[in-house]
């Protein structure tokens, strides 16, 4: 066995909490809301207790906008939200949790603030609405007062201005605004729901007068992505950016966390996407300092095998690197051919053309949502090129041009420059290399204008000599790498995840679907990375943005090992429904319906006709093809969700899915069970989403966001702890999940203690994934776990295969029975269970 790293001022230690600080062990993601309060969570502690976690995971608890039902539209940073049961409550679930000795993770939202309905409920907005940049928020927001006139674009209105007004639409009136120090009566413009402040001294005005007078300009809601001046989330007009690179404002909003980290309510905290932020690096190092060091993980994606900036001031990331991965671990390489002659056959895509699908979706996300962003980047860049001779002859049109070619060329979400400092090498390399892909797609005479874009935005010299910083030329870096991930996150995720059908369990958030299979001695590499680079960084297998849960992604990772019988499936299905599967039922929406509905299928039958029509509706206007958010095409939409209706409840498509669900069922649940104690044992702090310690049949949210049975679970619980054998396959979930965290919580030091290690296990058979994890060299635990369990089946079985197992006597907590160490058989150990769970013993 090797010997576990010690930590050193250059590997795991930076990535670690400050001495002194809590690390968590596992964690328990609760998604709160009006059905699931804090005093909601306080009523599960015991539970999770039981079920052996260390810390339950809270989403955003700030105050939120009006209506909503994930908490990252937060409009008040000062307070605990009222619907979920304010401060007190928050004291209350932190009392139980201790009593039972869990700690609190909390998500908290630095990037953006919520545009509400009223937008009074906004106060900091409401001020610079009423009072432009004179306001004392007008720091907060990202807003280009140049832009607009010098008013901030508020896209609100159901029809162009001239429309609205000739209707009366718009109208004057007095109102109290809460939240207002004056309390009295103030003058107000009323849009139906929407309520705006009018400037002082303008509400005598005739009402178009009045209107062109405001710190405001209302406008047509299309206008928004070609002449948006505020910096936004992605696309989403209603989130509002915040410049927390602002000291100011960053103390501002981070008052209240961090009062709860310093009081001990709060042991560390998650991070919405910092890709957003004008200087990640500076906001970690801040928030490191002002927390003293707290245990801090940030939703990154990190992009094939880019790895983190080593100056971000983070424990790692929520992981996305660590599920894809595993998901791959566990899906056939043998499956990718006939699966993709599937798709060619049924929606029309080659296997190969992935690259092609994501370039054509990114350019339509540059030229048509993310429009203004690029526009504001253009005139960045032409403006300094007008103000320098050396550079003046570089036009608008040709710096446009590079731009959106170099975006569209881009892989990753950021390129980490940060303005004055040294470049990191890989940034470097990322941009040259972003660079010469868009040069191979512009004409010859766009290239030195391309040069110059390069230089500008690494921060070099460009232009006349010395010539490197400046006001303009630090935002034009700055804002490059925030779109670059706005377009990544739209572009690839949001659009051609949804257009590419090979095997859409592979298209997830932070996904390589590229890649399709990984081998275990890559997984083995990275794991071991992992452990020496971010040993107490998260894992998981499921968030409240996956695009489907893991159950339904294990499914569909079945298909690869039974790719032939896909295929014939398939055919079956298209005859079942020919009779009412209408010509405006797309190729790829078709290939997406069969694999949603094997992935869905259960003992009960198919998912509610509502939840897959939502589900179907978000997935088609995502795909943006034949219809979208911002323009529908309800015929269309119509025919497919008809389509959809009619086959989960055809007679013949449901004995076709059931006789796939029995086929599949040893590789569903090899790799529902395999996959989540490799999870829940891997290098990091185990994450489990809520819900998902059992099978969870689900789909993108809304969907993952529906109410637990809690109660259910932990009467199964109770009944296993009791002895009662597993009956299903959610009580053998169930079994391995607490069980795997019980040995977490009791283990910690062999999980993400300083010197706990990861060694594979060698074997005889691929099908085996299995590795220890030690202790100062020493193997403690030992997960083993079926890969491809009907390839095996096919195969006979284990037969004569070995796996090596470290020296000593152990027992497998999942079915307390002991096993010696050495070179042993691996169907004695996997009769019961296609995983076992080893733990070190005294005897």
């Amino acid at each position: 066995m090797s010997e576990a790293h010690e930590p050193t001022p250059t590997g795991s230690a930076r990535r670690r909490p400050a001495a002194g600080r809590p690390t968590p062990v596992s964690t328990y993601r609760l998604q709160l809301g009006a059905d699931l309060t804090l005093d909601d969570a306080a009523a599960l502690v015991p539970y999770l207790a039981d079920l052996g976690v260390t810390h339950v995971y809270l989403s955003p608890v700030l105050r939120a906008a009006p209506g909503s039902t994930h908490g990252y539209d937060v409009v008040d940073h000062d307070e605990v939200s009222p619907v979920l049961g304010g401060r007190e409550a928050l004291d209350r679930l932190r009392a139980a949790a201790t009593a039972r000795g869990l700690g609190l993770i909390l998500d908290i939202v630095p990037n953006h603030m919520a545009v509400p309905t009223p937008a009074w409920h906004n106060r900091a907005l409401w001020s610079v609405l009423a009072h432009g940049p004179e306001s004392a928020y007008a720091a907060w927001f990202d807003v280009d007062w140049s832009a607009g006139d010098g008013a901030l674009l508020m896209p609100v209105l159901g029809d162009r201005i001239g429309a609205v007004l000739g209707r009366g639409e718009v109208t004057l009136d007095r109102m109290v605004v809460p939240g207002l120090e004056d309390g009295g009566e103030v003058d107000v413009l009323r849009y139906y729901d929407h309520v705006f402040p009018v400037r002082a001294g303008t509400s005598a005005l005739p009402l178009a007068e009045l209107l062109d007078r405001q710190h405001y300009r209302l406008a047509y809601w299309r206008v928004a992505d070609e002449e948006l001046n505020y910096r936004r989330f992605f696309d989403v007009g209603t989130l509002a950016a915040v410049r927390v690179e602002d000291a100011e404002v960053f103390d501002a909003t981070h008052a209240l966390v961090l009062e709860l980290v310093h009081d001990g309510t709060l042991d560390g905290l998650r991070i919405d996407h910092p890709d957003g932020l004008a200087d990640p690096t500076g906001y970690l190092a801040r928030l490191a300092e002002q927390s003293g060091g707290a245990w801090v993980a940030v939703e990154k994606i990190l992009a094939g095998d880019e790895e983190l900036p080593p100056d971000w001031a983070t424990v790692g990331t929520t992981g996305y690197e660590s599920l894809w991965r595993l998901q791959s671990t566990f899906t056939d390489p043998a499956g990718t051919a006939t699966l993709g002659a599937v798709m060619h056959r049924v929606a029309g895509d080659s296997p190969d053309a992935l690259p092609h699908v994501i370039e054509r979706a990114k350019r339509e996300i540059v030229d048509g949502a993310l429009y203004a962003e690029v526009h504001r980047l253009t005139e960045l860049a032409a403006g300094i090129c007008r103000d320098d001779l050396r550079l003046r002859d570089h036009t608008w049109r040709a710096l446009e041009d590079c731009l959106v070619e170099l975006l569209v060329a881009f892989d990753r979400y950021r390129a980490y420059v940060v303005p004055g400092e040294e470049v990191h090498r890989d940034s470097v390399d990322a941009m040259l290399a972003a660079a010469e892909v868009a040069r191979s797609r512009l004409a010859e005479e766009r290239w030195a204008t391309m040069d110059v874009l390069v230089d500008l935005l690494l921060g070099r010299e460009a232009g006349s000599a010395g010539q490197t910083r400046g006001a303009r030329r630090d935002e034009l870096v700055v804002r490059f790498q925030q779109t670059c991930g706005a377009v990544m996150a739209k572009g690839v995720e949001d659009t051609a995840f949804y257009r590419w059908t090979h095997e859409v369990g592979l298209c997830e958030v932070g996904g390589e679907p590229g890649r399709f299979a990984v081998s275990p001695d890559e997984m083995h590499a990275w794991a071991a990375r992992a452990q020496w680079q971010t040993p107490v960084g998260m894992t998981t297998l499921s968030t409240h943005d996956t695009k489907r849960g893991e159950d339904t992604r294990a499914r569909l990772g079945v298909l690869s090992e039974l790719p032939d019988e896909w295929a014939e499936l398939v055919e079956r299905l298209r005859d079942a429904t020919a009779g009412y599967r209408t010509a405006l039922l797309d190729g790829r929406t078709e290939n997406l319906l069969w694999q949603t509905l094997a992935g869905t299928w259960s003992d009960d039958g198919p998912i509610a006709v509502e939840r897959l029509h939502e589900y179907l509706t978000k997935a088609m206007r995502e795909a943006k093809s034949r219809t979208r958010w911002t323009a529908p095409d309800e015929a269309y939409e119509s025919a497919v969700l008809g389509v959809a209706e009619r086959a989960v409840e055809d007679p013949r498509v449901a004995l076709l899915l059931e006789g796939w669900l029995a086929r599949a069922s040893t590789g569903v649940r090899a790799a529902t069970l395999g996959t989540k104690l490799a999870q829940l044992t891997l290098p990091g702090v185990a994450d489990v989403y809520q819900g998902t310690e059992v099978p969870a049949l689900t789909l993108v949210d809304p969907d993952n966001r529906r109410p637990v049975d809690h109660v259910a679970l932990s009467e199964r619980l109770e009944r296993l702890d009791a002895g009662a054998g597993p009956r299903d396959l959610a009580d053998e979930k169930l079994l391995v999940t607490s069980r795997a965290l019980r040995v977490r919580r009791d283990r910690p030091n062999v999980f993400v203690g300083a010197q706990a290690g990861y060694v594979p296990l060698a074997a005889s058979t691929g099908h085996l994934f299995g590795f220890a994890r030690t202790e100062a060299g020493s193997p403690e635990v030992i997960t083993l776990t079926t890969r491809l369990a009907i390839g095996l089946e096919r195969l006979g079985g284990w037969a004569g295969h070995t796996v090596a197992l470290p020296e000593g006597a152990w027992v497998d907590v999942l079915s307390d029975r002991p096993v010696q160490g050495g070179v042993q058989p691996i169907a004695p150990l996997l009769d019961r269970l296609p995983v076992a769970l080893l733990v070190r013993t005294e005897a």
